[in-house]
């Protein structure tokens, strides 16, 4: 088996590198203090073809798969957890288009999507529904005289809800059928009877906008529904499944950061008469942190290959961000120890990383439902 990269996945691994580094981590501190996303730069990863990972060239894409993906939301995770979060995220509506949009929806949505002029929402969650999909309380009705559906319901912990221009909605078109009665439908930023409803104040990812989405009589156009009637809920299973495993790569990331800055750290701060870094209790914390990273790293990768392979890959996404994000908060938590006081303040990065961290055991699943794919796999129940 061959792990290494190819020389273009190296290439685009460092043009990931310089972005973040030039890009992104200059502004995440002010993003995570004004908690406000810089479109900016969303418009500069566009520029660079980040936002076209994964769809075909005909459709404004950068072509590409799950593993060029990982690499660059990882890259952008060591320096930003907010803006990985934000490419990955983004990411998903164009993946759905891909797979279950008709060619007029291709050919209107994609360039837009992947040329960086529009930023996408993926919005299942509602107050009632979370980790339990199966509760969504949106509604669809299809009205046969002007050929549109009319929604009503509320959306909450959209992640750049308050910011997108569509927004794939999933809601109830036959509410006695549950989940089998389950849609997704493109819904635009400005359709009258679709609002914008409170942005919440969170204790990480500040800068990441997220909100509740609110439907009060909207009417879309029939033609929005992506697949068919009924098709919903395996098209939220199947998105949440690769969004997933870009959870994973961001957990990875922001991994690979707080090492590298805890290794810069321990060579420059000395105490005792000497570098921290021949501590031997601190070296363990290092060689433990790494360890963890590494084996979070690969099967993030694996997850991806199945993917690009066509191969089942639902356990393995749930296994990857489960023991991903474990690491990414276990690490955090050791950086922020090496760093002592220091890495309390607001004036360093640990701080708003720290915090950052534990919402990728939370987001796309909670660990504990991660656990329940991944035992119900493995059973067979």
């Amino acid at each position: 088996m061959d792990f290494s990269l190819t020389r273009e996945q190296e290439l685009l691994r460092r043009l990931a590198e310089e972005f973040a580094e030039n890009e992104l981590e200059p502004v995440a501190a002010d993003m995570d203090r004004k908690h406000k996303f810089n479109m900016e730069n969303f418009k500069k990863m566009a520029e660079l073809g980040f936002t076209g990972l994964g769809i075909p060239r005909e459709y404004g894409g950068s072509g590409g798969g799950a593993a060029e993906k990982v690499i660059v939301i990882s890259e952008f995770a060591k320096k930003c957890l907010t803006s990985a979060a934000t490419l990955s995220i983004h990411g998903i509506t164009p993946g759905v288009l891909l797979k279950y949009g008709t060619k007029e929806q291709k050919q209107s949505y994609l360039p837009r999507l992947t040329q960086g002029s529009s930023l996408a929402a993926f919005a299942l969650t509602e107050p009632g529904a979370g980790s339990d999909a199966a509760g969504v309380k949106t509604t669809a009705r299809y009205d046969a005289g002007t050929d549109e559906y009319v929604l009503n319901g509320t959306k909450c912990f959209i992640t750049g809800g308050a910011l997108a221009d569509v927004v794939i909605v999933f809601a109830l078109t036959n509410p006695e059928l549950g989940t089998k009665g389950l849609s997704a439908i493109l819904v635009e930023k400005g359709t009258p009877g679709f609002a914008g409803g409170k942005v919440e104040e969170k204790m990480g990812l500040c800068g990441s906008e997220t909100a509740e989405l609110i439907f009060e009589d909207c009417r879309v156009p029939a033609a929005n529904l992506v697949g068919k009637e009924g098709q919903g809920f395996k098209i939220a299973m199947e998105a949440l499944d690769g969004a997933r495993i870009g959870v994973g790569a961001s957990a990875v990331g922001l991994s690979e950061g707080v090492i590298d800055l805890s290794v810069k750290y321990m060579h420059e701060r000395v105490q005792f008469g000497k570098p921290i870094a021949e501590l031997q209790g601190l070296r363990w914390y290092i060689a433990e942190m790494g360890t963890r990273t590494e084996s979070a790293k690969w099967l993030v990768y694996y997850a991806a290959y199945l993917q690009d392979s066509g191969k089942p890959f639902t356990k393995e996404a749930a296994m990857c961000k489960l023991n991903a994000s474990k690491a990414a908060r276990f690490n955090a938590n050791l950086a922020l120890q090496i760093h002592g006081g220091y890495g309390y303040m607001k004036d360093y990065p640990l701080e708003r990383i720290y915090r950052d961290a534990k919402i990728t055991e939370i987001y796309e699943g909670t660990s504990e439902v991660h656990k329940v794919v991944i035992s119900r796999a493995m059973l067979g129940r």
